[in-house]
């Protein structure tokens, strides 16, 4: 099961230049799910609609519900941001989690639960956004915490471990990762731990994924990693173990870069009978 995460930067930017380059990336790499953040919709077109029909994929939406903080940042007041998933499979279920902030840095961040239905298993699969305030580790932290019980109380009877994507615009050895991950310090679910699908990836490959190689990012900024595929431990016989894991959308495309976050792309052990089917 091949999965990606990818912010898309809203409507900044070249904006109709750049959705045109996510979508060759997303061709290319041939996803079977992806998490989607800063997706915008407008006017009835949905952006995670339009390439879910390019790419012949189902497609589930949830909006801010503070789009309004984000609409002043371009002068747009029609314009709504939230997060999506698109998936290969058919989405049987979904939940919206809105995520804690003071009032000060509430901007409508949330989660988007789906559980997609393969011909073998059901997968519990989750997307995020996390606040963006470097300064807001104890935000985060708050949040991580909502994050994780809501996938408690989502992940049901299957044997396929959740997948928790998403920008949580936070370092690999910042607090609120470790806490959510579990495992280098006390979970916030008793017996819950997620991995992080980069601690399988060549140690020399590139890892940022706010890059200040992407003129989108500017030149100030250091490379860190933001953006991450977390991994329940594996079901029955391997299921869900990550196999591989690598960056993607870190070039132009059509002479355009596609946003200022570069994906993540990582591939899961799956059964024979669920890869094969179209």
């Amino acid at each position: 099961m091949r999965i990606v995460t990818w912010n898309l930067w809203w409507r900044f930017g070249p904006w109709e230049e750049r959705q045109k380059a996510v979508l060759a990336v997303l061709r290319e790499l041939r996803p079977d799910v992806v998490g989607l953040q800063e997706v915008w919709e407008c006017g009835g077109q949905n952006l995670a609609g339009w390439l879910a029909d390019e790419l012949g994929m189902h497609w589930a939406w949830a909006a801010s519900d503070a789009s309004d903080r984000w609409q002043r940042r371009i002068g747009d007041p029609t314009v709504e941001v939230g997060n999506a998933v698109l998936s290969r499979w058919p989405v049987v279920a979904q939940e919206v989690l809105r995520l804690p902030a003071p009032e000060e840095l509430y901007d409508g961040r949330l989660a988007l639960y789906t559980r997609l239905a393969t011909p073998t298993h059901e997968v519990p699969f989750f997307t995020t956004h996390l606040t963006s305030a470097i300064h807001a580790s104890g935000v985060r932290r708050e949040q991580v915490t909502a994050l994780a019980e809501f996938v408690a109380a989502h992940r049901g009877d299957t044997d396929f471990p959740p997948v928790v994507t998403g920008d949580f615009n936070a370092w690999p050895d910042s607090d609120e990762i470790r806490l959510f991950g579990g495992y280098k310090t006390t979970p916030v679910v008793p017996g819950q731990v997620f991995l992080d699908a980069w601690e399988y990836a060549d140690p020399a490959a590139p890892w940022a994924t706010w890059d200040p190689a992407n003129p989108y990012v500017g030149p100030h900024s250091p490379a860190v990693r933001i953006d991450y595929i977390h991994v329940a431990p594996p079901g029955p016989a391997g299921l869900g173990h990550v196999r591989s894991v690598h960056r993607a959308g870190d070039t132009p495309t059509g002479g355009v870069w596609p946003s200022d976050h570069t994906a993540v792309v990582a591939d899961l052990a799956l059964p024979s009978a669920d890869r094969d089917t179209d």
